[in-house]
């Protein structure tokens, strides 16, 4: 949308944007990181040491930064992605409770109503990035992490009782391996069940899209299934549990089905056949594309730093105890613009 961007990322990041590496490689692939928050500290750090070079700053990575942002002169806002339903978060989050936040779904920010949302932005995608398939696949897809909440031990009964063949596109990590071994490996020697293991973003638009349908048989409060928006730039229906942000994400009789358990699910597996790959493409470009995603945040962007230049940002109650009287002065002298309260 023709702003500058710089990316504090891993230094194997593909992207555009100016990249500041944090770390030589992802995290997760690379297998050398013992303690994950150690980089995310560095990172923390990089970025707000280089903060007033920017009109705003955008952060990904939870709660980490929360202590210094607070502090911070420039506006910034920080996009949550996890779950939010767990006790320990609601003293953080009360303490914190004047950082800037965006959700990725209502369902999301339910559990913490009182902090200071900006919005909700849905996820979006590079439309290019998936191309449509018109013509119905002839197996059903399970696309996700081999962990008891995804539900993968419960799509395999769906598509055993459908009598539809099963792929299974999965990733395993250390956590879920007993999980796997004690439930999901004597499962996968069942007729039609096809386990591929993990496949790269290369790979997806082919998986999705030769799909009849994606089974997306969640137990947990989802934040944000980003699976079931690849799928339907696909034009390939969604087959999901009514749990966390389903509703949000899949439109009943249009982008596939929302269930609230295994019998239903398997009588829509008959009917999301009949659904038009076209019209779920369709809804995809309309609510789930990158640029509507892209708008959505240059909006908010082009909110916060104008009621930062007008000194009307919202301010904590507590915070004006945070600044001893020397910073305050301090900070008049270094920048005449700033307004202290």
């Amino acid at each position: 949308m023709g702003h500058e961007v710089t990316l504090f990322a891993s230094g194997d990041s593909a992207t555009r944007a100016t990249l500041r590496a944090c770390a030589p490689e992802a995290l997760r692939l690379g297998g050398r990181c013992v303690d994950p928050v150690a980089p995310h500290v560095l990172l923390a750090e990089q970025v707000l040491r280089s903060a007033s070079a920017f009109d705003v700053v955008h952060f990904h990575i939870d709660y980490v930064h929360f202590p210094a942002a607070r502090r911070m002169r420039t506006p910034h806002l920080t996009t949550l992605h996890g779950r939010l339903d767990i006790p320990d978060l609601e003293p953080l989050y009360r303490e914190f409770d004047d950082v800037p936040l965006v959700s990725i779904s209502e369902a999301q920010r339910a559990p913490l109503p009182w902090v200071n949302w900006q919005a909700t932005v849905h996820h979006g995608l590079p439309a290019e990035r998936f191309p449509v398939r018109e013509a119905p696949g002839r197996y059903l897809a399970f696309l996700g992490r081999l962990s008891p909440e995804k539900g993968v031990d419960r799509a395999i009964e769906i598509a055993g009782r459908a009598g539809v063949p099963l792929k299974i596109a999965a990733k395993l990590d250390g956590p879920d391996q007993p999980f796997f071994e004690t439930v999901v490996r004597p499962l996968l020697g069942r007729p039609g069940v096809e386990f591929v293991g993990e496949i790269g973003e290369a790979e997806k638009a082919d998986f999705l899209g030769n799909a009849l349908a994606l089974l997306f048989p969640i137990d947990w409060p989802e934040p944000f299934g980003l699976v079931m928006i690849e799928a339907m730039a696909c034009g390939t229906p969604v087959i999901a549990f009514a749990a966390g942000s389903v509703t949000e994400i899949v439109d009943e009789g249009l982008t596939g089905c929302t269930c609230r358990g295994v019998d239903e699910a398997v009588a829509c597996v008959e009917r999301v056949a009949r659904l038009s790959r076209r019209r779920v493409r369709e809804v995809f470009e309309s609510r789930f594309s990158a640029d509507r995603m892209a708008r959505d945040y240059v909006r908010i962007y082009e909110r916060l730093t104008e009621e930062s230049r007008d000194g009307n940002r919202r301010r904590h109650p507590r915070r004006r105890s945070l600044l001893h009287p020397g910073d305050v002065a301090a900070r008049r002298r270094s920048d005449p613009r700033s307004q202290v309260g």
